[in-house]
């Protein structure tokens, strides 16, 4: 019962972090549209996956290394720049193909363990979740937490992250949502591959 108040900063705070527009949100409705629901689903538990890897090293001591090395912090960063912008291009040259929105499969669609590993990577290599990261152990949850008690909480962070951006998947691909996506596939393609290489930029330039 003591550690409730503990639960409910940290999954308000991970939430309201992971409801802001970042390189997560941007792949979610990227993978979503111009895949299906299902490729979105699977992004989302590839991001779920990356907060575990976040909890990892926060647990294991690795965060005073990132903390206090300014070449492994810009190893993350810059990995995860090449990232981005590698993703970017791949959307603005893409070739438009009809999705057809009354079907879920889709002949364009990539397999689960793809899509997994785009999420993964895009979590893992932001440097923004990095930083959130490093602050929220430090700031929030401290270092007198009971392990079982951290690993909870990272749990129930993994499932948020998950669920939250399975809801985006599910719904900006409704039929109308998908059709309006279908009529404009290359503008939308064309404003997911800026979005994620001014992302790209910006983290640069912080």
């Amino acid at each position: 019962m003591e550690y409730l108040p503990l639960f409910g900063s940290v999954l308000l705070i991970h939430l309201l972090a992971v409801m802001s527009p970042g390189p997560d949100f941007v792949m979610a409705l990227r993978n979503s549209l111009t895949y299906s629901r299902k490729t979105g689903i699977y992004t989302a538990i590839g991001f779920g996956i990356g907060i575990g890897v976040h909890v990892f090293y926060c647990v294991f001591g690795l965060a005073l290394i990132i903390s206090t090395s300014e070449l492994a912090f810009n190893i993350i960063k810059y990995l995860g720049v090449a990232y981005l912008i590698y993703i970017g291009v791949i959307s603005i040259v893409s070739k438009t193909k009809d999705i057809d929105v009354d079907k879920e499969f889709h002949k364009k669609d990539i397999n689960p363990l793809k899509a997994i590993r785009i999420g993964f990577l895009t979590n893992v290599l932001n440097p923004k979740a990095t930083l959130f990261f490093l602050s929220l152990f430090t700031f929030v949850i401290g270092p007198d937490v009971p392990k079982n008690i951290v690993w909870f909480l990272g749990v129930m962070m993994m499932i948020n992250t998950a669920l939250w951006f399975s809801f985006v998947a599910i719904f900006f691909t409704q039929k109308r949502v998908r059709a309006l996506f279908n009529r404009n596939q290359k503008v939308f393609n064309l404003i997911f591959g800026f979005l994620l290489i001014t992302i790209a930029l910006k983290i640069v330039f912080t």
